[in-house]
């Protein structure tokens, strides 16, 4: 096996690296609001493109929302599969077992001062389920949310086993106040899609009941939250939070060095092994539950290469995985081998391998030979230009590029920006591969399977055989734990045959804090930090 070793150098170069990216105040003097009262994150924020919990659909926004907004359930961080108690205190089967009965928790006041009753969250699902997002399709199993008194309320489902609890837990199944939406233009009937006008308001204001309230959010800029005092669980510890976005990994460090930010969230490794000697500055690590990947069409019109199964596996066996895992990310990543992250029912190390492709470039090229390209091909590999979990995209794309280019396979990179991509992807217009990440908005192995088969395979023109759609189905529905595990086993078996989406790696979140915070709870349940549980020291 051969891995690429990129030099500090090297990886520096590609990430843009520059002390000058640091954003400045007005008259030229480093924002330094990492003092008192006011808690300040580094994090590259380019995929925010709305703040609105039904639309969003990206990976950084989540911890943004689930600090303006409470669900009706949550996840504790050392718990990712009972769902614990947040806007409802108790739930049970609704008489006749066909759904839920949520108890509400009383005395819960919105941002507004206002109190939270069930028409607000009949409102918001209601709201939610018409609007047609992505977000609905989270909650497909809801047929409809039911008043039944000020504190209670009934969620019908049309799928009764279906594993609606640890979905609801997810910040795009925020309670919304009722009053304050119809306000700013919000619609709650069956015209929501068509007529709701809310989203603007949303994206510099917010109508939870979280720990923190959204005051601005400037794209490619900052996001501004302030205090919510009238939270159920209580004033958070800090009075007001920005995020600040850096994309560039050495402003990162050295604004955390500096104190400028509390935390920075997308150093490379090697930037975080200066920090190990540093005595103001701490490494928190947690394993995620998030996965970067490459998306590859089948498209014929696009690249009738790709076209064929045999040239896509031709692809699977070329990545050097080993070297993604080692030489770019240090070791602080896992690979599962497929839209179940390692550490769910069905996906352990193990599985992976057996079940994922590993590289083999005598392997690569039988599968070249077989698709008629024994000489290779050429397809393109588009990208955003931001960082995840601590490394660019870039360097990713340059990594495949040359690995696949090893067996013949030739790669022209296409940077975009990060808003582009997302349509490029979800309008399934990208001409090759595509490198995007996973993160779960609740952790539910019916979610990842099912945004396979329903949502990510038109995005690869792959026309799902209805066998696939019910063995997810199956797998979801099936009470007992290791049934349900060979069922997945059998998903990703065939999933990774199908060979449109190659995992690259599950990240281990590695995140620099400085000494002035004591809590920095770090979740994988989707929102990476429980904001309202930061403490300073």
């Amino acid at each position: 096996m051969t891995v690429i070793s990129l030099s500090r150098r090297d990886l520096v170069r590609l990430l843009g690296a520059s002390a000058a990216a640091l954003p400045m105040l007005r008259g030229g003097r480093a924002l330094a609001q990492a003092r008192g009262s006011t808690l300040v994150i580094g994090i590259d924020i380019s995929d925010t493109i709305t703040l609105d919990p039904v639309r969003q659909a990206q990976y950084t926004p989540p911890m943004t929302l689930a600090a303006c907004y409470d669900s009706l359930l949550t996840l504790n961080a050392d718990d990712l599969i009972n769902p614990k108690p947040s806007l409802a205190t108790a739930w049970a089967r609704r008489p006749g077992g066909d759904g839920w009965r949520f108890t509400l928790r009383q005395g819960v006041r919105f941002a507004s001062g206002a109190t939270m009753t069930a028409e607000d969250v009949k409102f918001s699902f209601d709201r939610l389920i018409n609007m047609r997002e992505q977000t609905q399709q989270y909650i497909k199993a809801v047929d409809r949310v039911e008043v039944v008194d000020a504190q209670t309320v009934d969620f019908v489902l049309s799928a009764p086993d279906a594993p609606i609890l640890p979905i609801l837990c997810n910040p795009g199944c925020s309670v919304l106040e009722k009053a304050v939406m119809l306000q700013h233009g919000a619609v709650q009937g069956v015209a929501a899609k068509d007529t709701d006008r809310a989203t603007e308001w949303l994206n510099g204001n917010s109508a939870g009941t979280g720990p923190y309230r959204l005051a601005r959010w400037e794209r490619n800029g900052q996001i501004q939250l302030l205090a919510n005092p009238h939270h159920w669980r209580g004033a958070p510890a800090f009075d007001r939070v920005v995020i600040r976005h850096l994309s560039d990994s050495a402003a990162q460090i050295l604004a955390v060095r500096r104190g400028d930010i509390h935390a920075a969230f997308n150093l490379i490794p090697e930037q975080l092994a200066t920090l190990r000697s540093e005595p103001n500055v701490r490494i928190d690590r947690l394993p995620s539950l998030d996965f970067v990947y490459m998306a590859v069409t089948q498209n014929v019109e696009a690249n009738p290469v790709l076209a064929k199964k045999e040239a896509r596996h031709a692809i699977g066996y070329a990545i050097d995985y080993d070297g993604i895992l080692g030489s770019l990310l240090g070791g602080g990543a896992v690979r599962p081998a497929h839209f179940l992250p390692i550490g769910v029912n069905g996906s352990t190390e193990q599985v992976a391998r057996e079940v994922g492709f590993h590289q083999n470039l005598d392997m690569a090229r039988q599968k070249l030979q077989a698709a008629g390209v024994p000489d290779g091909f050429e397809m393109e590999i588009a990208y955003g230009n931001a960082a995840v979990a601590g490394i660019s995209y870039q360097v990713l794309a340059q990594k495949l590029q040359a690995d696949l280019g090893r067996v013949g396979i030739r790669v022209q990179l296409n940077p975009m920006d990060q808003v582009n991509l997302r349509t490029t992807y979800t309008q399934g217009r990208h001409a090759g591969g595509l490198l995007t990440f996973w993160n779960p908005p609740a952790v539910s192995n019916d979610l990842w399977a099912s945004a396979v088969v329903e949502r990510v395979a038109r995005r690869v023109h792959w026309p799902v055989p209805p066998d696939m759609t019910e063995l997810v189905k199956r797998a979801s529905e099936e009470p007992d734990l290791a049934k349900a595990a060979l069922l997945w086993i059998e998903w990703q078996r065939k999933v990774v045959d199908q060979a449109n989406h190659f995992i690259l790696f599950q990240p281990i979140y590695q995140i620099a804090v400085r000494s002035s915070v004591r809590d920095f709870p770090l979740t994988a349940a989707g929102w990476q930090l429980d904001m309202g549980q930061v403490k300073p020291a």
